[in-house]
């Protein structure tokens, strides 16, 4: 028998590998062949800002070593400028070049859609703004877990 608990970790994990799947069709669509569904998200992440990336994986919760790998690959490939922070030396700033700000854009259209298509089903405002507090709150346990030692 799972327990609520067990499912909710197994949905969650479900449910970022079928969002993935989603970015990836909207690349195919899109014709772009030369960045991943995780890359693209990183991308989206950095926006219109300009971050480290130490930046990056605070904001975007993603592994330090795979988006150093990641970054590399959006840089080859045109999607990111990169340049050493003038104030700190050690630290690579990273920002989207005008491929990069392309490829944000088709991302936003494809949030909207999927806001407009929303509309008239179950999935209210209310009830995803429910949800995402809930989220929030499992976010706050676990981390709790591992700041305190809980584990």
């Amino acid at each position: 028998m799972t327990t609520p608990y067990y499912e909710a970790i197994q949905l969650i994990e479900r449910l970022h590998r079928y969002f993935l799947d989603v970015v990836k069709v909207e690349l195919d669509r899109s014709n772009t062949q030369d960045i991943n569904n995780v890359q693209t998200m990183i991308l989206h992440s950095i926006g219109h800002d300009e971050l480290t990336v130490g930046e990056l994986t605070l904001r975007g919760y993603y592994l330090g070593s795979n988006v150093s790998y990641n970054v590399k690959k959006m840089v080859e490939n045109g999607y990111l400028d990169q340049a050493r922070s003038v104030h700190d030396k050690r630290s690579i700033r990273v920002k989207l070049t005008e491929k990069g700000m392309a490829l944000h854009g088709v991302i936003d259209t494809m949030f909207k859609t999927h806001e407009e298509n929303l509309a008239g089903t179950a999935l209210s405002d209310e009830r995803l703004k429910e949800t995402s507090d809930t989220l929030k709150m499992l976010e706050r346990f676990w981390n709790s877990q591992v700041s305190f030692g809980g584990l």
